[in-house]
């Protein structure tokens, strides 16, 4: 009888609004991956959600992150992690792998990608999604970039759906793009039968869209959703939906499109968030539907050096069945409340808010550390006693090489970057530090060298032949093997700081032009990277350079 009375009062107390009290909420915090991680796309298998970005010329490429949540993130592996899966010597940094989809079926994972200038589209696969991940497939016959598997749970196909060109490769238009998508032999990994164009143009070819690309196909309620980028990866970016009961046709487009933009907005309004689009639809752990998507978080105009990165935001469905992320009335919000628990992962490094962490370099790399163009595991060893100790190689990171250099993205608009360097340089040829990396002719240099036979910490900026121009210089003294390295990112400036010893920072240049970094200066589509650099210029040598740590802070306004 207790037990019974005890068990009705329970129950009692679980209705209305004291259940909804004991309800767990996550709050997900925009970007969910700050700093360069553009083109995202996911797939849930079960109840974990797998996350992947495009890395351009870096290397590895294409990070796999893992969650529970869709808020804490933690990388597993990379789907391109040995130099013979891939390598992009000789590619600029902003070239390289564009636009990577992942999808999951039957066991299996799929990684499409393109290799922009080298192997073109291709296909990788994997039974866990940590790795290791199979040698590309090429697929020749898939013409464009962007390319993205669909599979049809009712009848069992598989397709291949991309971004290419204008019919009879005649644009009417500069931008002018179609969608075109093949069947697709998923246990051969091959094209199956003709293509067929999907879109022309966009949602209205008299409106001249640009740049259909991105795509996706999804099933629901016996409707297939194409969706997909449009107006190019900037201020005028969008997400747009159409609709077919069809899998190859024709696609109708939502009289309210676009689904996903910010570019109608203020441009004066408070910590703006804009360029929003490439999105992927995923259902949540509370069991609706959500959107993740690349946009960027400029300090001024559509001036940013922190990349494009991944946000995510609720998606709701009309009344006539039509999905809708955020049509531009209104900003996209910092965070959102999901009405779920929060899972957060062992060891994982924060991506999101503000944060600050070290890396030691005693034992394995950090998988979202990044080398350029390939991994040379012969020019660098990782000691407990000596942390990251590199070779000095002759190629320079304004070249198209290999250089000895390991790097961090940028995750703030203000941030700093700080490392200890055990170095003495033997000629004013070999240098060693800290450079603040946008690509091979944006980037500043602060350096351990010799000048005149006296050991000096120099301040370089890039130029356009491959030189460096000297900012600023200051001695070190002659039996001070070791020197602290630092670098302050303030939005549209940098600071640099050199030390002797742990606290004693001395400012060598402050205020230091933070646009020339920036997307809007440089070109292309990657974000800065605080990079661990060594280089004999040129020059052969046997000398070396130690790196102790790297230490990360980030602490940008919107988060507190």
């Amino acid at each position: 009888m207790k037990k019974r009375m005890l068990t009705a009062l329970c129950a009692a107390l679980l209705t209305g609004a004291n259940y909804a009290s004991l309800a767990q909420t996550t709050t997900l915090v925009n970007p969910i991956m700050a700093g360069f991680y553009p083109d995202p796309s996911i797939v849930k298998v079960g109840s974990d959600y797998y996350l992947i970005n495009s890395t351009f010329s870096y290397f590895p490429g294409i990070p796999v992150l893992h969650s529970k949540d869709l808020k804490n993130w933690k990388q597993i592996g990379n789907v391109i992690d040995r130099p013979e899966q891939m390598e992009f010597m000789g590619e600029r940094m902003t070239r390289g792998l564009f636009a990577p989809a992942i999808s999951y079926h039957k066991g299996t994972y799929y990684v499409t990608c393109t290799d922009i200038d080298h192997d073109g589209n291709f296909v990788v696969t994997a039974k866990n999604p940590a790795g290791p991940w199979s040698n590309p497939v090429k697929l020749p016959q898939v013409k464009g970039i962007d390319p993205s598997l669909y599979f049809d749970e009712s009848t069992d196909k598989a397709y291949v759906l991309y971004n290419s060109d204008a019919p009879d490769r005649k644009p009417l238009y500069p931008g002018h793009r179609t969608i075109r998508m093949y069947e697709f032999d998923a246990k051969n990994l091959k094209v199956v039968g003709e293509e067929k164009q999907l879109v022309n143009g966009g949602v209205d070819l008299s409106k001249k869209p640009v740049w259909i690309e991105g795509p996706h196909i999804m099933k629901r309620n016996n409707w297939y959703y194409l969706y997909a980028a449009e107006g190019g990866t900037s201020v005028n970016h969008s997400e747009v939906v159409l609709r077919s009961k069809d899998v190859w046709g024709p696609y109708v487009p939502y009289e309210g499109n676009p689904i996903l933009t910010q570019r109608g907005l203020p441009a004066d309004r408070k910590d703006p968030i804009t360029s929003a689009g490439h999105a992927q639809f995923v259902e949540g752990p509370d069991g609706k539907w959500y959107s993740i998507f690349l946009a960027v978080r400029p300090y001024e105009g559509n001036y940013y050096n922190t990349g494009r990165e991944t946000f995510i935001a609720p998606l709701t469905w009309t009344a006539d069945e039509w999905p809708m992320i955020e049509h531009g009335e209104k900003p996209i919000a910092y965070s959102y409340v999901g009405n779920f628990k929060e899972v957060k992962q062992k060891d994982a490094r924060p991506q999101t808010g503000n944060f600050a962490y070290t890396i030691s370099f005693d034992k394995a790399l950090d998988p979202a550390l990044l080398f350029l163009r390939t991994r040379d595991d012969k020019s660098f060893s990782l000691s407990k006693a000596n942390g990251l100790t590199m070779n000095l190689k002759p190629e320079t990171i304004s070249e198209m090489g290999n250089p000895s250099f390991i790097g961090k993205r940028q995750q703030h608009l203000n941030c700093s970057a700080e490392t200890a360097l055990d170095f003495t340089a033997k000629s004013a040829d070999e240098k060693a530090g800290l450079v603040i990396f946008q690509d091979e002719k944006h980037f500043y240099f602060l350096a351990k060298s010799t000048d005149q036979g006296k050991p000096v910490v120099q301040l370089f900026k890039s130029t356009n032949d491959k030189n460096l121009e000297l900012l600023a210089q200051t001695p070190v003294a002659a039996d001070a093997k070791k020197v602290l390295l630092r670098i302050d990112a303030k939005g549209d400036a940098y600071d640099f700081y050199v030390a002797d010893k742990p606290n004693d920072w001395k400012l060598l240049k402050d205020k230091v032009d933070g646009k020339f970094l920036s997307t809007q200066v440089a070109g292309g589509f990657i974000g800065c990277v605080f990079g661990l650099y060594a280089t004999s210029s040129g020059s052969p040598s046997d000398n070396k350079a130690s790196f102790g740590y790297l230490r990360y802070s980030g602490n940008d306004p919107m988060f507190k």
